[in-house]
Formats: structure tokens, C-alpha cells, sequence
């Protein structure tokens, strides 16, 4: 005999996404990144591992850096959470998205939206780190493309830069 999968059930998700506050039913089980790319069209959130191990869907949670993908959705309740779109200021690239482009830190671009939140994650702590400060802060993102020197010069010149 067969049984029924429970369904889901709902709960209401209130939180300030990139700047706004929002309310929508999501799923008890449901992950952030399928709410951010899914419900909130936010599709610069990658999908990568889906185990938390490639930092591609790393995101901003009350300013730390989270692996979207093995965090509920349910648990960012009344929280602050930033994508990479969240950074654009005034129809801008912020520091870091422009350093990305233009010291070549981004390749294929699939792991700069992690890497760039993980980067924005460790400025905002740590204004001047070393390079073995962003280093540490960047372990939790892969990239199949580079061999990473792009991309820490990328966030040292963002460092550099002035907010």
C-alpha cells in the first residue's frame, strides 16, 4: 500500500529583501534560493551544489554571507536579506561588481554573484583586509574558471576603492 507524501505546509515569510519589506506564503520546506529565484524572480542567485559547498548561492542575511541553498526560506523571517541585484546603487554597479569587471575577476560569471556577496560580506567587517583575509573570506565560493588571482585582486581594488 502506498502512502501519501504530507503536503507542505505554508507559512507567511515576512522580510526585507534588498532593501524593501515583503510578504509571501512559501513552503515550510523551501529553500531560500528556490524562493529568491522562484517567487521573487531574483536570478542572479545561482544554483550550483545544491549542499552548500560551492558558494555560488551565496547571499546576505542580516549581513553575513549564506549558502541560500541549504537555508529555509522559513528561517529569514523579519530578516534582512541581499542578493547581488541588491547591491546596484542608483542603476550603478557598486565597487565590487565594477572591480569584478574591470580587473577581469569575473570569467564565465556563474560563481561572481557568490563570490561578489561573499567579497561584500567581508568589506563591510573588514574594510582593508589582506590578502589572506580575503582569501578566508572567499574559501566557501569555487570557481572551475580561474585560479582565483582575478579575483582577490578584484576585492582588494574594491577595498581600495571608496564606498
Amino acid at each position: 500500500m502506498q502512502t501519501q507524501s504530507p503536503r507542505s505546509r505554508k507559512r507567511l515569510l515576512k522580510l526585507k529583501l534588498n532593501g524593501r519589506w515583503r510578504e509571501d506564503a512559501v513552503a515550510e520546506n523551501q529553500l531560500l534560493v528556490d524562493y529568491l529565484r522562484d517567487v521573487a524572480g531574483l536570478t542572479g542567485v545561482k544554483t550550483g551544489c545544491d549542499g552548500g559547498e560551492c558558494g555560488a548561492c551565496t547571499v546576505l542575511v542580516d549581513g553575513e554571507a549564506v549558502p541560500s541553498c541549504i537555508t529555509l526560506a522559513a528561517r529569514c523571517h523579519e530578516q534582512s536579506v541581499e542578493t547581488i541585484e541588491g547591491l546596484i546603487q542608483q542603476g550603478r554597479p557598486n565597487r565590487l561588481q565594477r572591480s569584478f569587471h574591470e580587473k577581469l575577476g569575473a570569467q564565465c560569471g556563474f560563481c561572481t554573484p557568490g563570490m561578489i556577496m561573499a567579497a561584500e560580506a567581508l568589506l563591510r567587517r573588514n574594510p582593508h583586509p589582506n590578502d589572506g583575509e580575503i582569501r578566508l573570506a572567499l574559501s566557501g565560493n569555487l570557481c572551475r574558471c580561474t585560479g582565483y588571482i582575478k579575483i582577490i585582486e578584484s576585492v582588494r581594488t574594491a577595498a581600495e576603492t571608496p564606498a
